[in-house]
């Protein structure tokens, strides 16, 4: 049970996540808190604490452990199927931890280490290894590409670590990597100055409406309307258990009449995003869900003005230049969003800049950050995790409804 955790991203060759790599405020270096049975009570009692399952869903989870824990033992409740051990520093040169490496192996778990040098396969961990780190950050392509052979002949799997551009990706996918963490996928390809198809527009027209101080139902009925795919979407979406746990909703004034005007301008601005981009990773999409769960419980929290939802909708489209490939100013010379909403997304509002800071300081796990933005906005450290741990679960939820009705992205150079 955990209050205080962040997670980062690893994805494969299609840019479809992996696993996540988990940070512990708690734990020395980011690794796996020692155990303290009155402190986990604590946290369950008094904070919206998460379980491993909650935080990586149905991924895998890298998680680092100290030595000690290591040696002493890994906690039991620890799936081998879905948590990967990882380990910062090389066991070799200490026995204890050498056997300890063993007996995690003989229990079904995989061990990753970070590793810049790119070890020797005559060193004495290589056989127990199943995937190895590197910082390409700090590591010589050269060097690299003079050392992978030997890692993919023993069958060992390979994470570039701390990669940073669509070019850097493109670069360590031709080398061999198996597997890439960092942002990249958030950052535009290339900006161009191109205008949205004309097969958006609908989407576009969403977009506005989900922003309006008013709800005008029949002109987004008319929208939905006009796309048989929207309409099949907007049923399947709204009577998904994430959303709608009680009752079989058969038209948007039925859904209406069920959730309200404000979660509605939601809902169909969830709806707009996730169809806007074909060709982007799916985890693109489930960041902005994050950062709009998260923004809207803030604005809650603050006492901010409810409708339109400007904090839900500030953090669903603070992406938009990745999902686009377009500078945020020539998204929004073509999206009927109201002033203020354009305004926070080209960070002219102190508020939502706020928002923002903190949001990527908890995608990165930069706690200092964190505890300076909660003195800032006056929000509890431990009311600022919570309000982000139920971000991320409610993101999860929706992430798997959204998976279900999209097809597989492609990757592309």
């Amino acid at each position: 049970m955990f209050a205080f955790i962040a997670r980062e991203p690893i994805l494969d060759r299609e840019k479809d996540v992996f696993a996540y790599e988990l940070l512990f405020r708690d734990g020395n270096g980011g690794a796996y808190p020692e155990h303290n049975p009155k402190r986990s009570q604590q946290i369950a009692e008094k904070f919206y604490a998460l379980g491993l399952d909650d935080i990586s869903g149905e991924k895998a989870s890298f998680i680092n452990f100290s030595p000690k824990t290591l040696i002493e033992g890994l906690p039991s409740t620890l799936n081998p199927e879905s948590v990967i051990i990882e380990l910062a520093d090389n066991p070799a040169t200490d026995s204890g931890l050498m056997d300890a490496c063993k007996h995690i192996k003989n229990l079904g778990f995989k061990i990753a280490v970070d590793d810049p040098l790119l070890m020797s396969s005559q060193h004495a961990i290589f056989p127990l290894i199943d995937i190895v780190k590197v910082d390409v950050t700090k590591t010589n392509y050269e060097q690299i590409h003079k050392s992978l052979p030997r890692f993919l002949d023993a069958k060992v799997q390979l994470v570039a670590e701390h990669v940073r551009s669509h070019d850097d990706f493109v670069t360590c996918r031709d080398l061999g990597f198996d597997f890439f963490q960092g942002y990249f996928f958030a950052e535009p390809t290339e900006r161009v100055q191109r205008h949205l198809p004309a097969s958006k527009m609908n989407l576009v027209d969403l977009m506005g409406e989900s922003s309006n101080a008013t709800f005008n139902l029949e002109r987004i009925n008319q929208i939905i309307e006009r796309d048989a795919a929207l309409s099949f979407l907007l049923l399947k979406f709204i009577n998904n258990p994430t959303i709608n746990k009680r009752y079989k909703i058969t038209s948007l004034r039925h859904a209406l009449n069920y959730m309200g005007e404000v979660e509605i301008k939601k809902f169909i601005a969830l709806l707009s995003l996730a169809n806007l981009s074909d060709d982007k990773p799916i985890e693109l999409i489930h960041m902005s869900l994050v950062r709009a769960k998260f923004f809207d419980l803030l604005s809650q929290t603050r006492k901010q003005s409810q409708n339109p939802p400007m904090g839900f909708l500030v953090g669903l489209f603070s992406l938009l230049e990745a999902l686009l490939d377009q500078s945020m100013t020539d998204i929004l010379a073509q999206i009927p969003l109201i002033d203020e909403v354009k305004d926070a997304l080209e960070g002219k509002n102190e508020e939502f800049n706020a928002y923002l800071s903190v949001a990527k300081a908890f995608e990165s796990a930069i706690w200092l950050t964190i505890i300076k933005q909660s003195r800032a906005l006056g929000i509890d450290q431990k009311e600022l995790h919570s309000l982000y741990n139920q971000a991320i679960v409610w993101g999860n939820g929706v992430r798997q409804s959204i998976s279900a009705y999209f097809p597989r992205r492609k990757t592309e150079d």
